[in-house]
């Protein structure tokens, strides 16, 4: 049985731990980043990862030629969506190869040197220990993986190696909410080491095979003493990160850089925090639509706003974005029993006219699926009921005849599906966040659906209720006078 772990209350809590160490600030990243300093390759298992980043690139494809002209940019680093969480473990294992295989053939042929972090979920969902198992035999075994699921903007915090996510002021053990009730990859463990023990299970039974870095340890010895823990880790061992606000994951992350230096061949299985402390992105406050490049003037087209994600957040944000916007918002809903029991090229294509005449009066859409759960008798079933769901978005996506002043894809699948499937995105670039955890992409490939329409990755558990409301309400054609 995991240990059981008390809830506790967020602000009182993180009042009694040691003040933050600042004497690494995200700015000092920078001057540890050397024309020698390996590029930083994120393959993200799905397009959330980006909800800390802004002026970086993220590859739909991996094909050599593209990975070799990434690598040979002067940025210090870029993403290369895989939506494995969306895949099967026969599935994932298979494309991490092929796009590993043709990452170290881009490396050797541009003369690049390259480091992965694995890009996974803040609440421990994906496919742990397998994403590692593969980089490892590709390259060779890591020195040691190191676990960082803390993210700050939902709520994610690791604290003496317990990983919660905070509901309001409380911080529940991330074992007894819903994220741990998944029907693909679910557990029960809230302490991080028994999480890995619990997902591989005989692998880190050794004395000292598993150590948790503790944040009175990271703000009290700095970047010394990550890198000690970091360098005297087992060959083959895992260190689980603490860290409750992103100066932490700074001093990590400089700690990281400085035994890299020193030999150490390290692996990362990390949510969003982690990547940009590595890479030294300085963070800044959410676009504006006029930031964003948006007209809000009468007359433009309304948005398109597509929600798969079945994740309680998003159904509740889903009830307040059509309670707050009222007329103002044109709600098509998909019946996932009807999709899942006959054809339905019919009802794709009534969806799609309905919403392509909606946009082009001004009207924002929201596509939705309905929201019962179903699930399949086992993992691998319940993966195919998610594939035909976002299939159906696909079809009707790509349907939709009128240009959208912008298009926000809610869930971590349903954004990797719209944006490689729907849109065809190959390449795009992050230009910040839409809300605070909300990445905004723009692609200007003219292969591109909708070229240059700025494109909102909207993950299906990050931001109060009324977050999505607020991002419509706040992007909103303005009203004529």
């Amino acid at each position: 049985m995991p240990t059981q772990h008390p809830h506790l209350p967020l602000t009182s809590t993180l009042s009694t731990l040691p003040p933050e160490n600042t004497t690494t600030p995200r700015s000092h990243i920078l001057t540890l980043l050397t024309p020698s300093t390996p590029k930083l390759v994120i393959l993200d298992d799905d397009p959330t990862g980006t909800q800390t980043c802004h002026d970086i690139a993220v590859l739909t494809t991996f094909e050599t030629p593209s990975l070799q002209s990434e690598l040979l940019r002067p940025a210090p680093g870029f993403f290369i969506l895989t939506n494995t969480r969306a895949m099967s473990p026969a599935a994932t294992t298979t494309l991490l190869r092929n796009i590993l295989s043709n990452l170290r053939t881009a490396a050797e042929a541009a003369d690049v040197k390259f480091t992965i972090v694995l890009r996974g979920d803040s609440t421990l969902r994906g496919h742990f220990p397998l994403e590692c198992d593969v980089v490892d035999e590709v390259f060779g075994a890591s020195d040691a993986w190191i676990v960082a699921p803390f993210f700050l903007q939902g709520g994610r915090y690791t604290l003496e190696g317990v990983h919660y996510v905070a509901e309001r002021d409380v911080m529940v053990p991330v074992g007894e909410t819903a994220f741990a009730r998944d029907a693909t990859f679910g557990f029960a463990a809230s302490e991080v080491r028994e999480w890995v023990r619990e997902k591989a299970p005989g692998r880190f039974e050794a004395e000292g095979m598993v150590v948790s870095l503790g944040v009175r340890e990271i703000r009290e010895g700095g970047v010394e003493r990550v890198v000690e823990v970091l360098r005297g880790v087992p060959r083959g061992g895992v260190v689980v990160v603490d860290s409750c606000a992103e100066s932490d994951m700074d001093i990590v992350a400089a700690g990281v850089l400085h035994a890299e230096s020193q030999g150490s061949k390290l692996l990362f299985r990390t949510a969003a925090a982690f990547v940009s402390s590595r890479l030294g992105i300085i963070p800044q406050p959410p676009l504006s639509a006029h930031a964003a490049g948006l007209s809000t003037t009468p007359g433009s087209p309304g948005a398109l706003i597509v929600a798969g994600s079945y994740v309680p957040k998003t159904t509740v944000q889903l009830s307040s974005l059509i309670t707050s916007r009222g007329p103002h918002l044109k709600v098509l809903e998909l019946s996932v029993n009807m999709l899942l029991s006959s054809p339905a090229a019919e009802l794709l294509s009534r969806t799609a006219e309905a919403a392509s005449v909606a946009i082009a009066a001004g009207q924002d859409v929201l596509i939705m699926t309905s929201r019962e759960l179903i699930k399949g008798g086992d993992a691998d079933s319940s993966l195919e009921i998610g594939g035909v769901v976002a299939a159906a978005l696909v079809d009707v996506v790509r349907r939709v005849t009128t240009r959208p002043r912008y298009i926000v894809a809610k869930g971590g699948i349903t954004s990797s599906d719209m944006a490689t499937k729907a849109l065809g995105m190959r390449r795009a670039m992050v230009l910040g966040q839409a809300a605070p955890g909300v990445p905004l992409w723009r692609c200007d490939e003219e292969t591109c659906l909708y070229s240059g329409v700025p494109y909102v990755v909207f993950p299906g558990n990050v931001g109060g209720d009324d977050a999505l409301a607020k991002l419509v309400e706040g992007w909103a054609v303005q009203a004529e006078v």
